[in-house]
């Protein structure tokens, strides 16, 4: 009798947990379709990042914002640099061990991620700046990306924004960590007017020559890296550091791109007043024109320094084509038409007017 009893107990538990394992099942079965709906282009906020959309590529190419599409005459959707984008989570956050895939913030947080695409970083900055013994502060202090740069600038907000220099797609500043500024004489002669970018920030690299033709056939970018030099134009009611970047269209077409650029090569000193004020850069940009870059026995050279970029004024430049591992220079190119991109706009003639005023005559 007490068998039986205990064989009936067994039996109802086994009911029992059998109705709850069920329950359970169909409870997630019903959910999972809510939260896969959740999980599309209208709601999910991280679709909407510049991670995922790549937008500001599109955003300055068309025509309609006068880039490069002006020339080429292809839409950005039959370009494949949609391609260069980030769709999902695994990219930066999928660790594997031992043959098992697992979800790892540690992971999405190492340099290695960032860098393997960031390469202008790590491949003209960083590696310029190890071989001449002039590391970023920040770097040389063992600072990496995520100790600067923010998840929702990662993952996004839910906001569309047509590009990185957006006002409100980006949060990092200097200001955040250095929230007050040493009295110094370049403090006080700037104020507000300068970004902290136009100063400290060393030097910027540029690709010269991007071959738009290979990229369209061989999906290859080929370009000839340059650096030692720092432009400057306006960016959000200030004077910051920009770059500068020229482009080889079919046909010989040429453009040309100055935007604004910070450069993770960044110096705990300044700038000399010397390097940006009165200089023969300076002088030469008042004239009306100034060689960027130039060929010396076959090899393209560049101008090094900080060259202002102003409206009307002539930046020449070697152009080459590239063709089999070869780079040829263009005889006679057509262009370059140029675009300010980033939101940023070139200097005005009283800015330039105040850089061509040495700094001693300005005390």
């Amino acid at each position: 009798m007490k068998q039986t009893k205990k064989s009936s107990g067994k039996a109802i538990n086994k009911k029992f947990l059998t109705s709850i394992v069920l329950g359970i099942i169909v409870g997630l079965a019903a959910a999972i379709p809510s939260f896969a709906q959740g999980m599309n282009e209208e709601n999910c906020f991280y679709l909407k990042s510049l991670h995922a959309t790549a937008r500001g590529m599109a955003y300055w190419y068309d025509k309609a914002n006068g880039g490069l599409e002006s020339i080429t005459g292809i839409p950005y959707s039959q370009t494949g640099c949609a391609e260069c984008h980030i769709s999902s989570c695994d990219t930066c956050h999928k660790q594997t061990v031992k043959g098992k895939a697992y979800y790892s913030i540690k992971e999405a947080k190492n340099q290695k991620k960032c860098l393997s695409c960031h390469s202008r970083e790590a491949f003209m900055i960083m590696k310029i700046d190890k071989e001449a013994n002039t590391t970023d502060v920040h770097v040389a202090k063992g600072m990496t990306c995520m100790d600067c740069h923010t998840s929702r600038e990662i993952h996004g907000d839910g906001t569309v924004y047509k590009s990185m220099k957006e006002p409100g797609a980006m949060d990092v500043k200097c200001e955040r960590c250095h929230d007050s500024l040493p009295k110094s004489v370049p403090h006080t002669i700037h104020g507000n007017k300068l970004s902290c970018n136009a100063c400290h920030v060393r030097h910027i690299a540029s690709c010269n020559s991007c071959h738009f033709e290979t990229w369209l056939k061989d999906k290859k970018k080929v370009s000839l890296p340059v650096s030692g030099w720092k432009f400057l134009m306006n960016y959000n009611g200030k004077v910051t550091s920009a770059m500068m970047q020229t482009i080889v269209a079919p046909g010989n077409k040429t453009f040309m791109i100055f935007a604004p650029q910070f450069s993770h090569s960044v110096m705990k000193r300044g700038s000399k007043c010397e390097e940006c004020h009165a200089t023969k850069i300076d002088k030469q940009i008042v004239n009306g024109g100034i060689d960027l870059s130039w060929l010396d026995k076959g090899k393209e050279q560049n101008l090094k320094g900080v060259v202002p970029v102003v409206k009307g004024v002539r930046y020449n430049c070697v152009y080459q084509n590239y063709h089999d591992g070869t780079w040829t220079p263009i005889a006679d190119p057509i262009g370059p038409e140029t675009q300010y991109v980033g939101y940023g706009s070139p200097l005005t003639q009283e800015q330039l007017k105040k850089l061509l005023t040495p700094q001693k005559a300005r005390k």
